[in-house]
């Protein structure tokens, strides 16, 4: 089974990148294609986070360990280990400028005869020289 993604930019401009990809593929195959479809050198920090319908952010999957028990990895994970009960996920790079995705399973297909995958299948938009600016901002009752 093949995998279409759509992996959205979080900016206010319209970036996104469509990918087709393995069913059994890694996490880390998966990071390697979105990198190289964003035109990142894909050796800064990333991690997946499971999310649902509204993008809450849920359990992680790191592409290094960080000393955490029970931590999963990039490496030892399989996309349709996830997939399979999930449409959603978020998906950061580079810890030090955010760069931050939404990434939905919008279809799925059967392998087609002389495809070599992952794929890039559609590009929309240029990406930004800097990580979008983030504004996280605290509720100002709890200070108190």
């Amino acid at each position: 089974m093949i995998y279409h993604f759509r992996l959205i930019l979080d900016t206010k401009e319209d970036i996104f990148r469509d990918i087709a990809i393995e069913e059994d593929a890694t996490f880390e195959d998966f990071h390697n294609a979105i990198t190289q479809a964003f035109g990142f050198g894909g050796s800064e920090m990333a991690v997946f986070y499971e999310s649902d319908d509204e993008w809450q952010q849920g359990d992680s999957i790191s592409l290094f360990e960080m000393g955490e028990e029970d931590v999963r990895r990039m490496s030892d994970t399989l996309l349709k280990d996830v997939f399979s009960h999930s449409s959603k996920m978020l998906y950061v790079y580079d810890f030090l400028n955010l760069w931050t995705f939404f990434i939905e399973l919008i279809e799925t297909d059967e392998p087609k005869p002389g495809n070599s995958y992952p794929m890039l299948l559609f590009t929309h938009g240029e990406v930004p020289e800097e990580a979008p600016e983030k504004s996280f901002e605290a509720d100002k009752d709890s200070w108190s």
